[in-house]
């Protein structure tokens, strides 16, 4: 059940742009001058995977505790845009560290998502704990799933099940440090899971060199139910902004129901 009226269209903005090595301040002060320099009226606004430090296995050196720095930093950004900021960060909690992403409302509301598949061959498994639940935000009526980077290899997880009759999500999106030299599987799989889902798909990946030498191409993307490109860049620190609409997604699940063959299963948390 909906808990709001929903809005017609939600306008998205995409923030893809290098990043300063296991640099907060630096990294935090960038991105505010990006955000206020948002042209366009944005409901959401999503940020790269560990954007305020880049995608860096020294989880004891960077990370921090719930509502700490970039947590306030987020509630600030939000309650300025009136937008939902959205990202990943390391997060230490309970003597464990999670690549988190957090969802700051403007009202200063958080939800988050932990990243369930660690990356092992930069050894992202043995250095962060692995989430255990998926999670859907709603935000002005619109049903949605955050997903992280590795994520994306894997459909069962982020497969739109029905839920009360209806699909469980309307937008599925993907925040990232992917890197360069498997882009292409990027760019594929994030169409496959807009096509395969019946929803609108987002990824937000970064450009530039991290500190361990390996370099990223953006590719940020928006793709509709059908596959079809939305927006799109290639390595260059750009705002990319989408509208997605909730009719066409409407009447698309209702012209071609596929969802309703969908095979039923469950998963093991």
């Amino acid at each position: 059940m909906l808990k709001y009226l929903r809005k017609p269209e939600l306008n998205i903005a995409l923030i893809q742009t290098d990043l300063y090595w296991k640099d907060k301040i630096a990294n935090l002060a960038m991105l505010e001058e990006i955000i206020m320099n948002i042209e366009q009226d944005s409901d959401l606004i999503i940020l790269p995977e560990m954007f305020p430090t880049g995608f860096t296995m020294d989880a004891a050196e960077v990370a921090e505790p719930m509502n700490f720095l970039t947590t306030k930093w987020m509630k600030q950004m939000a309650a300025q845009t009136g937008a939902v900021i959205t990202g990943s960060l390391v997060i230490k909690e309970a003597h464990q560290y999670y690549n988190r992403l957090l969802w700051v409302e403007p009202s200063g509301k958080i939800c988050k998502y932990d990243k369930r598949h660690l990356f092992r061959m930069a050894g992202e498994d043995g250095q962060y704990s692995m989430g255990t639940e998926r999670v859907t935000f709603e935000w002005k009526g619109w049903r949605i799933f955050p997903q992280i980077c590795y994520d994306l290899r894997f459909p069962v997880w982020s497969r739109n099940r029905i839920v009360e009759k209806a699909l469980e999500y309307d937008l599925i999106f993907y925040v990232a440090n992917w890197p360069s030299p498997r882009i292409n599987a990027w760019d594929n799989l994030l169409q496959s899971r807009a096509i395969e889902n019946l929803s609108y798909a987002i990824g937000v990946n970064r450009i530039g060199q991290d500190g361990n030498d390996i370099p990223y191409s953006g590719h940020s993307s928006a793709f509709n139910f059908k596959g079809e490109r939305l927006c799109y860049s290639e390595n260059e620190e750009k705002i990319l902004y989408v509208a997605l609409e909730f009719e066409s997604l409407k009447i698309y699940r209702e012209k071609f129901p596929a969802w309703l063959d969908a095979d039923d299963f469950s998963l093991k948390h």
